[in-house]
């Protein structure tokens, strides 16, 4: 049985992007399209058994029409070629409103066929071609369900977590318990996972956040965990069965610009002494490039430092990409950040986010002083030159031409 397990694919992001005149939509909609493509053409080319979808289709519980039109279209031909495909809830695709529907539910309601939204923790059986596949679904659950209970709203955010985290705990022990162990089994979760590296985005919810535990899934019941919600992919914690961040198709921003892209194939087989064997691999997708520069520039022309810097660069090409910029403080001036954004849209970048000039600033000396210590110029100088390291012949020189000006400085003050 070979299955594909993909997540957070955030349509509607369009950071970093601009708008396309010919289609008047953000240019970053064209890169997530891509990348999901890629996804959708490798399920119907390789003939997986089942698609798996842990959750975040959206950028925001609202997406406008253009963007779910995008969505299922693709969608429909992962059921128009027969591919079961199952499609979990997020946080991004939760309403404010438990009552009211999400952006997914659509699918549902229409029936459309090899189709199933998972937004509640639930437990079935797909049909695949390589046979059956048992399926428990843990899709992102909010306190709010707790909070109707007048008794739990007067409870800070800790209590609330444990009471919710029972809550799961004790339903997929449930489930659990009546999962036929002859049949593959495969958790799909949209959750943080204690152990897992956190990525940018997620860095900003720590505290929020629920944080359950390995154990907390059930894991001996699993043949794999598919999981989704945290952009970084990674398996977390050894062992079996793998528990699996697919990670997101796209880059959100610089802060996972050394993140590999893609989906995870999932190979469930027979294996010795009557035990099954599950193998699975990362397929990275050609997301787009994002690129910090950090370049010094300072000499007498720093503009020209800079060219000089860029042209070195072969890997600007289609990239979104921002600049730090090393000058002294002489230079601050004559480099124009208009020019340098001129060059790296001319390199090839797709996008130029912010050019940040970071003027070295002069480190000040503080001569050490005995209590009472009281200098002159000359003395100040000498002692200034031997802690800045100069050579005895060297401070020599130069002091006997600072006795000269001072001479003359104090001639012309009269004194």
């Amino acid at each position: 049985m070979r299955l594909l397990h993909f997540a957070d694919l955030h349509l509607g992001v369009e950071n970093y992007g601009r708008t396309d005149p010919a289609t008047g939509l953000s240019s970053r909609l064209g890169d997530f399209l891509r990348t999901f493509d890629q996804t959708i053409d490798y399920a119907i080319r390789e003939r997986v058994d089942a698609v798996l979808f842990a959750g975040d289709a959206f950028k925001t519980r609202d997406p406008n029409p253009t963007v779910q039109r995008a969505f299922a279209e693709r969608i429909l031909r992962l059921s128009r070629a027969a591919i079961p495909t199952v499609l979990l809830v997020g946080n991004h695709d939760l309403p404010s409103v438990l009552t009211r529907a999400t952006s997914i539910d659509i699918y549902d309601a229409l029936a459309i066929e090899h189709v199933r939204v998972c937004r509640r923790i639930d437990d079935f059986t797909l049909d695949t071609p390589s046979g059956p596949l048992q399926i428990v679904a843990l899709p992102w659950l909010t306190r709010s369900a707790i909070l109707t209970r007048e008794e739990y709203r007067a409870e800070g955010l800790e209590a609330l977590n444990e009471r919710l985290q029972d809550r799961i705990v004790k339903a997929l022990e449930a489930i659990a318990a009546g999962l036929d162990p002859d049949v593959p089994a495969v958790l799909m979760g949209h959750l943080s996972l204690g152990g897992a590296t956190f990525g940018s985005e997620q860095s900003i919810m720590l505290g929020q956040d629920l944080i359950l535990n390995r154990g907390d899934l059930q894991p001996q019941a699993f043949d794999y965990i598919a999981l989704g919600h945290i952009h970084k992919h990674q398996q977390v914690g050894p062992g079996a069965p793998p528990a699996v961040y697919s990670g997101s198709l796209e880059r959100i921003d610089f802060g996972e610009e050394r993140e590999p892209k893609g989906f995870i194939t999932i190979e469930i087989g027979p294996g010795g002494r009557g035990e099954r064997q599950v193998r699975w691999e990362f397929r990275p997708v050609a997301a787009r490039p994002f690129i910090t520069l950090r370049l010094a520039a300072g000499g007498d022309d720093p503009l020209e430092e800079v060219r000089r810097a860029i042209a070195g660069r072969g890997d600007l090409e289609g990239a979104v990409v921002r600049a730090f910029i090393r000058l002294a403080p002489e230079a601050a001036d004559r480099l124009r950040l208009l020019e340098v954004r001129r060059l790296l849209t001319e390199a090839g970048a797709a996008f130029v986010g912010q050019i940040t000039p970071e003027v070295e600033r002069e480190v000040r000396v503080r001569l050490p002083l005995a209590e009472g210590e009281e200098m002159d110029p000359a003395r100040m100088l000498a002692r200034w030159l031997e802690v800045q390291g100069a050579t005895p012949e060297r401070r020599a020189a130069l002091l006997r031409y600072a006795e000269g000006l001072l001479a003359e400085d104090g001639v012309e003050r009269g004194a």
